[in-house]
């Protein structure tokens, strides 16, 4: 059955020419607010903590106990170690995040002459292809799952031999996946069967 999908790109990201194929870069906004969160929150503690102890009061009970605390501690201790692997792990986390594009759901588009960039989503370029899929003669249904890398067809036939269908679909689908413009066109892997028989 077909879909009416949305086809139309992804809004277009105004860059500099560095070639077609690369990902989108992800803008991590949930990741983003939670650290100036937790480093607004941090800093508001200890400016109120530091104007306290200006003001002649004394400091925060608590940090003062962690201090005594950390001072009567070994390097080799637990809890240090451990609080020290979880601040390491953020941090790999977040240069990890600061350094790959992410937005692996949007395929890059073939870039023209103007300095843009367009992609489209796997969502779109799924139901483009399903569509394209159960117009060849022969097929009754088909499922599509498309990677960056990757397209997968399967194909239900209700008539006409196999091989034929196949074949068809096959040209079908390379002439859709020519025509959708994708920088890195996926290669396309088409299987084609009968339908199941009822018990």
């Amino acid at each position: 059955m077909s879909t009416n999908a949305p086809t139309r790109p992804v809004p277009v990201l105004e860059e500099p020419a560095r070639g077609g194929g690369h990902r989108f870069w992800s803008a991590r906004r949930v990741p983003a607010a939670l650290l100036a969160l937790l480093v607004l929150a941090g800093a508001g503690l200890l400016l109120y903590d530091v104007a306290s102890v200006q003001a002649g009061r004394p400091g925060m009970r608590w940090r003062r106990d962690l201090a005594d605390d950390l001072a009567a501690r070994q390097l080799d201790d637990v809890a240090v170690v451990a609080g020290a692997g979880v601040a390491v792990a953020l941090g790999l986390w977040l240069l990890l995040l600061a350094c790959t594009p992410g937005l692996r759901s949007v395929l890059p588009m073939r870039r023209g002459d103007e300095p843009l960039r367009a992609g489209l989503r796997r969502e779109a370029v799924e139901a483009v292809l399903r569509d394209r899929a159960v117009a060849v003669a022969g097929v009754q249904s088909a499922r599509v799952r498309a990677r960056r890398r990757k397209a997968v067809v399967r194909a239900v036939s209700h008539f006409r031999e196999l091989d034929h269908v196949r074949t068809d679909l096959d040209a079908v689908m390379r002439d859709a996946v020519t025509e959708l413009g994708l920088a890195r066109p996926p290669h396309l892997s088409v299987h084609v069967v009968r339908p199941a028989r009822k018990k």
